[in-house]
């Protein structure tokens, strides 16, 4: 009688633990959300925004909007349902891109396909996420002209303040008569690191396309492992942006026309300066609802800001130039360096830079130098240089290009 006496409390303690635990989860969830998206906002060239949220212990659901802060080219809306547990939240939901002005249906307007499917899953106590998305094959013909998709990958995931991205697509074909592009497979892999508010952010992508032919009657081309990396971080001091181009071999007529790699760096844009003028470009947008102001009206309103981005010299470092065409007979190895003069900056004017006069002025503020290594005689014979000339200095002084002491010449006579 005593054992029976005591399941009551204990039935009734679990189902407390459970609720409340429950409860906790779904409170977890829904913070997290918020914040992620707060932050994916913050860093600047997005507008984000929740719709239709329904908040509950064992359930919850809504829609996020995401639209590029200037213009109208495109939005991405998806749908989430989520289905709490103690321990993890189940998600699944419908992904809806459209595009331009009338916000036209990317899957089922533009291409027969319908609107691909996600799942996730959030884990409580991690405060992970994982899911993935399928891209269904489709084939869209316009006259002459032939799209054929043959379907993709895509996986995410990470947690607050870390997240990844990885896409695989399969090859596709566009068809124009007598020309056709054919390009894939492809796959890109994407790190996005931050603290918060998007204060502080790295962002590592890697984009790697197998193959990319070109046909029409009177040419062909063949690119095989093209790889692109980059790498952009904003801390305290300065944004930096790194770059790099890998060209495993491009083919014509079945010889090597082109192959190698690029390298640069951008770097010594003001940190603080670039978080002000988001700020206040988004503020400005946002002043103006419907009425959005011109890019012109825009750079004249923001004209501070935006040379304040310039104060600390920005410069331009091409790190790595090793590039070969035995097919031209022609190789290029270097590197080099751009440096822009910030002094003065009250004599230029950023909205005025459609103007010859004031385009003068701007490229009167570069300065740099690049080495040419190696330098095919062909090129010396182009340039007016003597034919045993094997190395280019190329001097930029306050705009003006020198060679190897002497003026630029005319490249097209």
């Amino acid at each position: 009688m005593r054992k029976e006496r005591l399941i009551v409390p204990v039935v009734l303690g679990l189902a407390l633990v459970w609720a409340v635990a429950q409860y906790a989860a779904s409170l977890l969830f829904e913070r997290e959300l918020a914040r992620t998206l707060a932050d994916l906002e913050a860093r600047g060239e997005l507008v984000v925004e929740r719709e239709d949220v329904e908040r509950g212990w064992l359930s919850s659901s809504g829609r996020v909007r995401i639209a590029p802060l200037l213009g109208d080219a495109w939005q991405l809306a998806f749908t989430y349902e989520a289905r709490h547990g103690v321990l993890s939240t189940r998600l699944e939901g419908e992904l809806s891109p459209t595009l331009g002005p009338a916000q036209r249906r990317l899957f089922g307007d533009a291409l027969p396909s319908r609107s691909p499917r996600w799942h996730a899953r959030y884990q409580t106590l991690g405060g992970t996420l994982e899911g993935s998305l399928g891209l269904a094959p489709f084939v869209v013909r316009q006259g002459k002209r032939e799209l054929d998709f043959q379907g993709g990958q895509v996986t995410f995931g990470g947690k607050y303040g870390d997240w990844w991205l990885r896409a695989r697509l399969q090859p596709l074909r566009l068809t124009d008569g007598v020309a056709t592009l054919e390009a894939g497979p492809a796959s890109l892999e994407s790190r996005y690191a931050y603290t918060e508010g998007a204060y502080h952010f790295t962002q590592h992508d890697l984009l790697r396309l197998e193959r990319l032919a070109w046909r029409q009657p009177d040419l062909a081309l063949d690119g095989s492992e093209l790889l692109y990396r980059s790498r952009m971080q904003l801390d305290d001091s300065e944004l930096v942006v790194d770059g790099e181009l890998e060209i495993g071999q491009v083919l014509a007529a079945e010889q090597v026309l082109l192959t190698g790699r690029v390298a640069a760096t951008l770097s010594r844009l003001d940190a603080e300066a670039l978080r002000t003028l988001l700020r206040r470009l988004r503020e400005e947008v946002m002043r103006a609802g419907s009425d959005t102001p011109t890019p012109r009206e825009l750079i004249a309103l923001l004209e501070p800001e935006l040379k304040a981005l310039l104060a600390d010299s920005p410069r331009v470092d091409v790190t790595t130039v090793d590039l070969d065409s035995p097919m031209l007979g022609i190789t290029a190895r270097g590197e080099g360096t751009l440096i822009f003069d910030p002094r003065r900056l009250d004599e230029l004017t950023v909205s005025r830079l459609d103007d010859p006069a004031e385009q003068a002025r701007w490229r009167s503020r570069l300065d740099g130098d690049f080495v040419w290594h190696q330098v095919p005689t062909v090129v010396a014979l182009w340039l007016g240089l003597p034919l045993d000339t094997r190395e280019l200095a190329i001097d930029v002084v306050r705009g003006k290009v020198r060679v190897n002491g002497r003026p630029l010449p005319p490249l097209w006579r």
